[in-house]
């Protein structure tokens, strides 16, 4: 058992070499061990490739405006561990943690006995949310992020109110299936019998499976461009503007406080939800409180400006949609700007045209690495690139400096690829603007 946070972290991350282990049994063996409590939990499950974590946060603040307390689970963390469970925005406390892993401690050995094998680090994670939110720390609605596909992710064990599937992407392809269909049925194995799906799937041949799947659950379709359609866009200097038109009301002149005109369809969703929730589950929600909680949500790490002199952003764009997104972003914002990118990726992703889009994007681009199991090297991610200022330098430290004595008042500087990379980034950087220990060229 454990006494100390460290001690449990350890235990937690030394999961990490069962990797992934497809299926649900491990997970309702635990939930049976500890009185099911995934049974006691009111929730909504977002699934989806892109989107997941601004959905989340979007709906999270919109209920919190409405004065309810909302659990979250979301994947990966960006700043502390903590953060993948947590009560209104705020992560749990290092005792709680030290609490919920002793709680499933016993229960990981013993399944390691048993045929079932023991469990993965996310299944634990999964486990440690459920009960603190099922026995220790009840709430209003707990919002659970489904960590890979759907079908058989850890998750998938709870009968939510509604569900969301934000969108499909051609990721984890090697795991999920090479084509948006076979994706996308993977995702649609979150939609339980007679509730409410809701979706910002454009593919037909996605959208048409998730429809398939939810006719056969009798479970009801709201999807953009249908049911709810955003009209009026425009970006502003921080967040975007648009109206919204829904089946059950209009809303006029929103705005968001995270960039990028895909965080519209992020708040659509989560505005939709909102509006389910609050027809048909008993939940007051008022336009005031949409219109506060879109414009206060922040999710780090999604189009976040970290400084405006010298002009720095970072995006997780993390896979090909991604990094579309990112891309047209940063033509629309700083069209007249030099981009100098920085990224660093995992090595299981489709590379190739994931930086064919940085490329074009780019004036100049460097590749870089970071210390994670599945980390690509800067020297590969080069060798993919054909953009005639390329360069790589594996010490991302040493060129996070450079870069900033090299950042001028025309250019901008885009620090993007995998979260987990991200996550190490940030801090890094905004200590050395603390410390203001470089000066850099304001001509």
């Amino acid at each position: 058992m454990f006494s100390t946070y460290e001690e449990a972290l350890g235990w937690i991350h030394s999961r990490l070499r069962l990797g992934m282990k497809p299926g649900l049994q491990r997970m309702e063996w635990m939930m049976e061990k500890l009185r099911h409590p995934e049974r006691r939990i009111k929730s909504v499950h977002i699934g989806g490739t892109n989107g997941k974590g601004s959905t989340v946060t979007f709906l999270r603040s919109i209920l919190q405006e409405a004065g309810y307390s909302v659990g979250t689970f979301t994947s990966p963390y960006f700043e502390k561990f903590n953060e993948r469970i947590s009560l209104n925005g705020i992560p749990i406390k290092d005792e709680d943690l030290v609490r919920l892993a002793n709680d499933i401690y016993p229960l990981a050995i013993e399944l390691e006995q048993t045929e079932l094998g023991g469990p993965t680090e996310f299944e634990i994670i999964t486990a440690m949310a459920f009960q603190y939110f099922g026995h220790i720390q009840p709430v209003d609605l707990v919002l659970f992020e489904v960590g890979l596909g759907g079908r058989y992710d850890s998750t998938n064990i709870i009968y939510p109110v509604l569900s969301i599937i934000t969108s499909i992407g051609l990721d984890h392809t090697a795991i999920l299936g090479n084509t948006y269909g076979e994706i996308a049925f993977e995702k649609a194995g979150i939609i339980k019998p007679g509730i409410s799906v809701i979706t910002a799937v454009k593919q037909e041949e996605a959208l048409a499976v998730i429809q398939d799947k939810a006719l056969s659950m009798k479970s009801p379709v709201y999807q953009l461009g249908n049911e709810f359609a955003i009209s009026d866009h425009k970006s502003l200097d921080l967040g975007e503007f648009f109206s919204l038109k829904t089946v059950f009301q209009n809303f006029s002149d929103l705005e968001t406080g995270m960039s990028g005109k895909h965080q519209t369809e992020n708040a659509s969703l989560a505005v939709m939800a909102a509006e389910l929730l609050n027809k048909f589950y008993s939940f007051i929600i008022e336009v005031n409180h949409i219109r506060a909680g879109l414009k206060k949500a922040f999710w780090p790490g999604r189009f976040e400006i970290l400084s405006e002199d010298p002009l720095v952003v970072i995006d997780g764009a993390h896979n090909e949609e991604g990094i579309t997104a990112l891309t047209a972003e940063l033509n629309n914002r700083f069209g007249d700007k030099s981009k100098n990118i920085v990224f660093a990726a995992l090595a299981d992703k489709k590379l190739d045209k994931m930086i064919n889009k940085l490329d074009s994007a780019a004036d100049r681009i460097t590749f870089t690495e970071f210390e994670f199991p599945r980390a690509a090297s800067a020297e590969d991610l080069y060798n993919l690139s054909k953009n005639s200022r390329r360069q790589f330098h594996p010490d991302w430290k040493e060129l996070l400096e450079a870069e900033l004595r090299e950042a001028g008042k025309n250019s901008v500087l885009v620090i993007t690829g995998s979260l987990y990379f991200l996550s190490e980034v940030k801090p890094i950087f905004l200590n050395l603007l603390k410390k203001n220990k470089w000066k850099y060229d304001k001509s």
